[in-house]
């Protein structure tokens, strides 16, 4: 008889499948490795069970104990299918940007689900990292694996993910891509592929909103480079251990827009019913491949989950209108206002150690209703003429402090591809501008008689 002992031994050895219809116009041969054939559906499957295991070895996971993780879903769902086998309670905090597929599936196996809000910061109490840890210390005989900075995630694809692409392409493999988050795959893959062959060429994934692609480019962590995105399972506002920089040779970022409307090509042009990430990867992949791949090249592409955790947004027609992401909806975008203010001039910006009558007499001589706060090339705080102008009635004097003391929150970061209806929803009297970084990273401001102005000249 052949058969397996529990369903966590089925991980692993997931197919290559060549792109025959997305790529067209790419030089190379196009694969993509296809982790929904997990059992999990994902390629989270294989650190799971990875950290699980490794925890037991060291003693830090004991018989009956509850497993505690903040998860955007699919590691989630690979630590419930160890937990199942194993014999293991799981409690799981999520962003609420995740797709409420993905809490269903948690829960339909056994795990409860804690859902924390997104646009906080990382060590804020209510972030889905910080309620995770705060959970473990709380709970007797807990484990929080932290998928973060847990190496066994990385070692994980080092041991299993990276040598099937190397045995299933002969050795011929040129180039990997992979959307990078945690870090696991892209890193641990790669490490493996490169002691193969040195010349193996690694091109990371990333998203506008986050931090990625500038630290590989200057090691700075750039604050402004964070904003809320929509894609899901890529992109960090941390930097997390199992990401070594050393391991990805470049990166490319790719909008929510380009990675919703590429994960739908790949459902219906080539079969592969796959996650939005999915989408992020091989639109990233392919717009660098177009100029930098050759006719002999052999790319492998990683695609991390399924898409039944994406029904409601991305395969949803209603939704994807909504967000301006099908054409129906013809909404101008963010890049097509900044195009139209045709770069006339510098973004006008103050620091935040000005004193309030140097920023009076910007606001005045340069005809302007809001002015971004800056400490060095950070976004540090904004000031808007009407609050300005209430604050100095009440007290003249302060036209002698610092700009420091009577500015507001910084002005929000929002992603180019946003369209007029989602800016307008973000515009109002108290918020009266959104930034927006373009793909040479040079900041614009979009304000209320920007998007009047793309109202009525269509």
């Amino acid at each position: 008889m052949k058969y397996y002992n529990s369903i966590i031994d089925t991980i692993g050895d997931t197919p290559l499948v060549k792109l025959n219809s997305v790529n067209k116009g790419v030089p190379g041969t196009i694969l993509v490795k296809v982790e929904y054939f997990n059992p999990g559906n994902s390629m989270k499957d294989r650190m799971a069970v990875k950290m699980i295991e490794d925890a037991e070895k060291r003693g830090d996971l004991k018989p009956g104990g509850t497993i505690i993780e903040g998860t955007s879903g699919n590691t989630g769902m690979g630590l419930a299918l160890a937990a199942i086998a194993k014999g293991y309670k799981c409690i799981f905090t999520l962003a609420d940007k995740q797709s409420p597929e993905k809490m269903d599936i948690l829960r339909a196996v056994g795990a409860e689900v804690i859902v924390c809000p997104t646009n906080v910061a990382p060590d804020d109490p209510r972030s889905y990292y910080a309620v995770a840890q705060k959970l473990n210390e709380d709970i007797e005989n807990s484990y929080y694996p932290n998928q973060y900075d847990n190496m066994s995630n990385a070692l994980a694809h080092y041991e299993t993910t990276g040598p099937e692409i190397w045995r299933d392409t002969e050795g011929k493999i040129t180039h990997y891509a992979a959307g990078v988050g945690t870090g696991g795959s892209s890193c641990g893959t790669s490490k493996y592929l490169k002691e193969q062959n040195a010349d193996v060429f690694t091109l990371g994934i990333d998203t506008y909103g986050s931090v990625f692609k500038k630290y590989k480019e200057t090691g700075v962590f750039d604050t402004s480079e964070i904003y809320p995105y929509l894609t899901e399972g890529i992109g960090e506002d941390i930097l997390p251990k199992n990401v070594d920089f050393d391991l990805i040779d470049d990166f490319v970022k790719v909008t929510d827009k380009e990675a919703a409307i590429m994960t739908r090509r790949l459902s219906r042009e080539e079969g592969l019913f796959v996650g939005w990430s999915c989408g992020s990867a091989v639109a990233g992949a392919l717009d660098w491949g177009k100029d930098n791949l050759k006719e002999d090249d052999v790319m492998v592409i990683i695609l991390p989950d399924h898409g039944t955790r994406y029904l409601g947004k991305v395969y949803n027609d209603n939704w994807m209108k909504d967000h301006g992401f099908l054409e129906e909806r013809d909404f101008a975008t963010a890049f097509d206002i900044v195009n139209r203010q045709n770069g006339t001039g510098e973004l006008v910006t103050i620091d935040k150690n000005a004193t309030v009558s140097e920023a009076v007499k910007m606001l005045t001589t340069g005809s302007i209703s809001q002015l971004p706060v800056v400490d060095g090339d950070d976004f540090v705080g904004s000031l808007i003429d009407s609050k300005l102008l209430a604050q100095m009635i009440e007290d003249p004097e302060l036209k002698n402090k610092p700009v420091s003391e009577v500015m507001g929150k910084p002005f929000q970061f929002v992603p180019m591809d946003n369209t007029l209806d989602v800016l307008s929803s973000v515009i109002n009297k108290d918020n009266p501008a959104v930034m927006v970084r373009d793909k040479n990273r040079k900041t614009h401001i979009i304000t209320q008689h920007d998007i009047l102005k793309s109202m009525t000249n269509g």
